[in-house]
């Protein structure tokens, strides 16, 4: 078996340019004490290059025909630190005894935004995130407050991680080449422990006005509001915003108002 040959069922794009790679590796360069988990490893070119930085690393994929190459050609990889698992069902905190993590990878582009849903999901333990996806995606997540690229996973990712958009990758760089750029982030954990305010309320919140972001947040809050309940003349100024203009202290301070 020379090559594994991508599959688009899976979203396969394999990066071909070693460089690359080892840019992507380096963004892991400062927290070599914390243990990784690479989310789809294909034929390792990236995990080449987190073994070469001495990472205790462990890969997670679902191609049989990827495993069954790792398993041949990457001999610095313990073959049980390959887990024949879906990322999106594997439970971040048996891995390595409930120890605090990194993820990493060059995410399928039709499931990123799920991978970083269950992310969330294990911010108590993944204490840096980084890797590529689709620009656009990449992009959404580090957009700041005003920015027409903000969104839901924006929001609910920026109340606990501190995310940079680092560098452009081009398409030419993938077997096969996909339509669009990719994008690689680095997301680390912030000093945050509790919002102040109910965290599935907020996430609610975020969702509900993201769902209708043309329209206000007068308008798009009403199906959140109690029946009789309404907002005071102190919140005229918020509510003639759109959703993608808030910050994340102003989405708490909202949901803490929805919640009175």
């Amino acid at each position: 078996m020379k090559t594994v040959k991508p599959k688009k069922a899976l979203g396969q794009h394999f990066l071909t340019d070693e460089s690359v790679a080892e840019r992507i590796a380096a963004t892991l360069d400062d927290c070599p004490e914390l243990p990784v988990v690479e989310v789809g490893p294909g034929m390792g070119v990236l995990t080449k290059w987190l073994l070469s930085k001495g990472h205790d690393l462990t890969v997670a994929e679902v191609d049989t025909e990827s495993i069954a190459w790792l398993k041949t050609h990457m001999h610095t990889l313990d073959p049980g630190r390959i887990l024949e698992q879906d990322f999106l069902k594997l439970d971040l905190r048996e891995l390595f005894g409930g120890r605090d993590l990194a993820v990493t990878g060059n995410y399928p582009y039709n499931i990123s935004s799920q991978i970083f849903f269950h992310i969330l999901d294990y911010k108590d333990i993944v204490k840096e995130c980084t890797g590529m996806l689709q620009k656009e995606v990449a992009e959404r997540l580090a957009a700041p407050a005003g920015t027409k690229a903000r969104g839901i996973l924006s929001v609910l990712l920026q109340a606990w991680y501190d995310i940079e958009y680092l560098f452009t990758v081009d398409e030419t760089v993938f077997n096969p080449m996909p339509k669009v750029k990719s994008g690689v982030i680095r997301m680390k954990r912030n000093s945050v422990e509790s919002l102040g305010c109910d965290e599935k309320m907020f996430k609610n919140v975020v969702k509900t006005t993201f769902s209708q972001r043309r329209k206000t947040l007068r308008n798009s809050v009403k199906p959140l509001l109690k029946p009789g309940q309404t907002l005071g003349e102190e919140w005229e100024i918020m509510l003639s915003k759109r959703p993608e203009q808030l910050s994340v202290e102003e989405f708490i301070e909202l949901t803490k108002g929805l919640s009175e």
